[in-house]
């Protein structure tokens, strides 16, 4: 039972009821009542804050009983918006979702500098464009995600960013000084799986999300929050030596496995050996349609490599879920098979081995979610996966 003062209490009923609202998309009171165990009384006080707050709105559903037509609550996705932010090497993308988590907009932004105050302009310059321009809703601009290709301190406080060289900056802080959005700062494979677990994964409370694309991250869900370790910094992954003195590492060390199962670590052996400068996707896929036993084998490689470093996930973490984040795993015919057929140990164990059904969006969908978890102030959410249109710039 929850104990505590009437505003504490409250305040967490609140919680409950917008929590169940969104992940029923349509309820009534009494079966809020029911699925939250709070009176009616309750729940119609409650329900009639809300209402008011512009935040839930009224449906009366068509039916063709005898009685009352019933009334179904809803959350009101047009109340705000949420923006959420991928800051990452040479671009930033940004992107608009409602309060259900839909995107609207998105766009963007090709960058040629790294250096700390120029792309903080940027930033403060579109988030001031977005705020200016979303004033229609009622509560207008929510929050705002900003995911980090790199170490994110438990304070927020990005410690590393070694692509863009970025060592213990207060970007959080910096934007708060010029703009009045609640800002949230947060590793990119942690607002991955965040975004697994928000829109596919409704009824898991642990689930590791690997991002293979710039290197390997670990997002790691466990009890419906983020397992961070005493910094923050846990989920570095990719660093974790497999091939002793391997090739060598960025961070310092030799045999790391990103070095030899992320997709830049393909894109690069291929563009060197091929003498392809601006490698893409469709070189690979063509290559693989064609069946080029260069490419070929280098998948295989990398797929065993791979499945090498997921054993050793599986067995420290013992995920309910885990996903894998690869645009490549979803072009190379029968990955996902060939991974399971390499984890052979007897104690390994898991409920569900999947590549991402949201790819690359993944992190940008997981900032948008992040920004309207902490504006509605609910443990969790369970939103619908809609692709729907998006307004690309």
């Amino acid at each position: 039972m929850i104990t505590g003062d009437a505003a504490y209490i409250k305040k967490i009923n609140r919680s409950f009821i917008i929590k169940e609202i969104i992940k029923e998309g349509m309820i009534s009171r009494a079966d809020l009542s029911k699925v939250t165990a709070l009176t009616r009384a309750t729940i119609s006080a409650q329900v009639a804050d809300l209402l008011e707050e512009g935040l839930i709105v009224e449906t009366m559903l068509e039916h063709n009983t005898v009685g009352r037509k019933p009334i179904m609550l809803s959350l009101n996705g047009q109340a705000g918006y949420a923006l959420g932010i991928d800051l990452d090497y040479g671009k930033i993308s940004f992107s608009l979702s409602d309060l259900l988590g839909q995107l609207v907009h998105s766009t963007i932004i090709e960058i040629n500098t790294t250096e700390y105050t120029e792309i903080l302009q940027i930033l403060l310059e579109q988030m001031k464009k977005y705020q200016a321009e979303y004033t229609d809703s009622r509560y207008g601009i929510v929050g705002a995600a900003i995911s980090i290709h790199g170490l994110v301190a438990k304070d927020e406080v990005i410690h590393f960013i070694p692509r863009l060289g970025w060592n213990e900056i207060d970007l959080k802080n910096d934007l708060k000084k010029e703009i009045s959005i609640d800002v949230y700062i947060e590793n990119n494979a942690n607002l991955s799986s965040f975004a697994e677990r928000v829109y596919c994964h409704h009824e898991t409370e642990n689930l590791l999300c690997a991002t293979l694309y710039s290197g390997i991250g670990l997002g790691m869900m466990m009890k419906n929050d983020f397992f961070r370790g005493h910094d923050g910094f846990a989920g570095e992954a990719g660093h974790m030596i497999i091939v002793p003195e391997g090739r060598p590492c960025k961070c310092g060390n030799k045999g790391c496995w990103e070095r030899y199962a992320s997709e830049s670590s393909i894109f690069e052996y291929l563009a060197e050996k091929k003498q392809i400068k601006n490698l893409s996707y469709e070189h690979i896929q063509n290559w693989l349609d064609e069946g080029d036993e260069e490419v070929m084998e280098l998948m295989e490689q990398s797929i065993y490599y791979l499945s090498i470093g997921l054993n050793n996930m599986i067995n420290m973490y013992n995920p309910d879920v885990l996903v894998l984040d690869s645009e490549l795993l979803r072009m190379y015919p029968d990955a996902l098979e060939k991974i399971k057929g390499n984890l052979h140990s007897f104690m390994s164990h898991y409920r569900e081995l999947s590549i991402s059904s949201i790819g690359k969006k993944s992190c940008i969908l997981g900032a948008c979610a992040m920004a309207i978890k902490h504006f509605l102030d609910v443990p969790m959410l369970n939103l619908p996966y809609e692709t729907g249109k998006l307004n690309v710039n």
